[in-house]
């Protein structure tokens, strides 16, 4: 295998510039030698601010470049599915960011096409699974600490936007619940060992951002899975923290309970006490509060690769993930309850 791992990264955008950075300074084994970007500015940026020369305007002209190993897919939700099988078919291997795809026919593709090219790695991006405080949560879950696992409850709340990013990035990111509950979904699974669900509900409101509508979207919502064995979830997601980023879960068992990230991640140990009140600064965004664990996904995909590992029992997590994340986007839409054929 190789030592060093060429990288491509595709979408040079919000998330796209905290990947690319990360891959080209903080990842052992890694080198980002190309870049991909229909917008000339992002561009320029990832050349002067980290030496690429090799700058596309579309991915196919990233995919031809034969020095580049893997793609690094930092791009819109809806077109997943459709780049991850072009660039299995170009002979790359793939990390994407979540989710894996909209619907289930997509996720069934893009199965097949990782069996077809089953020596390439494809992974999917739920950072999560690399924060020390959730890998904790799960250690103390393994050894029994809880007891009998029966209640999850997980909260993704962004803070509010004041630039309007969330309504132009909405009509492309499959609803909340796909854009930011599937990284509790993928946390409910590994938490569960992959318990199957048998239903999901689901509610939600647009509070304050009325232009969601357009795309039939939400800013809060909050979502019910029934699991296998007993086991409740609830999910919570919106757009209109107060407080800046909240990424927390709570586990209860028959012998004891945990929760971490209530009330958001604060900055610093210091709080201030003045005016009768208690202050201290929180995260505002998830970037800040995952710093780490993106680094450790990214560096846990390069040694994949290297080692040979193609990861394929965690593309179908991925894809069990995607299913819930439908069911509830359908469950919202039609105001149903919606029961899984397991």
């Amino acid at each position: 295998m190789k030592t060093t791992i060429k990288i491509g990264i595709v979408g040079l955008g919000r998330i796209g510039k905290n990947h690319a950075r990360n891959l080209a300074q903080r990842v052992r084994g890694a080198e980002l030698i190309a870049g991909s970007s229909p917008v000339a500015a992002e561009r320029e940026w990832a050349g002067k601010e980290l030496g690429i020369t090799r700058l596309y305007e579309n991915m196919e002209s990233l995919l031809a470049d034969k020095d580049v190993d893997a793609v690094w897919l930092a791009t819109p939700t809806s077109l997943h599915a459709e780049q991850i099988v072009s660039a299995l078919e170009a002979g790359k291997h793939v990390f994407c960011e979540k989710p894996l795809a909209l619907t289930e026919a997509e996720c069934e593709r893009v199965l097949a096409a990782a069996d077809k090219y089953a020596s390439q790695t494809v992974m999917i991006g739920f950072m999560r699974r690399y924060d020390p405080a959730y890998v904790e949560a799960k250690r103390l879950l393994n050894n029994g600490d809880l007891g009998r696992l029966f209640r999850l409850h997980c909260a993704s709340l962004d803070a509010i936007d004041t630039n309007g990013f969330f309504v132009d990035f909405a009509p492309t990111s499959g609803g909340l619940f796909l854009d930011c509950s599937i990284h509790d979904i993928d946390v409910a699974l590994w938490m569960t060992d992959g318990a199957k669900p048998v239903s999901v509900s689901a509610t939600g409101i647009r509070a304050m951002y009325p232009g969601l509508a357009a795309c039939n979207d939400v800013d809060t919502a909050t979502a019910t899975v029934l699991f296998e064995n007993d086991i409740l979830a609830t999910f919570h997601a919106s757009r209109t923290s107060h407080h800046g980023d909240e990424t927390s879960l709570q586990l209860v068992g028959t012998d004891a309970s945990l929760a971490l990230g209530v009330g958001g991640t604060p900055v610093s140990e210091v709080s201030v006490q003045k005016g009768n009140a208690n202050h201290s600064d929180r995260v505002v965004d998830f970037f800040g509060r995952f710093e780490q664990a993106f680094v450790l996904e990214a560096q846990a995909f390069v040694d994949a690769i290297s080692s040979g590992d193609t990861l394929r029992g965690r593309l179908l997590e991925a894809q069990a993930a995607t299913r819930i994340g439908v069911a509830m986007r359908e469950a919202l839409e039609q105001q149903k309850i919606v029961n899984f054929d397991n």
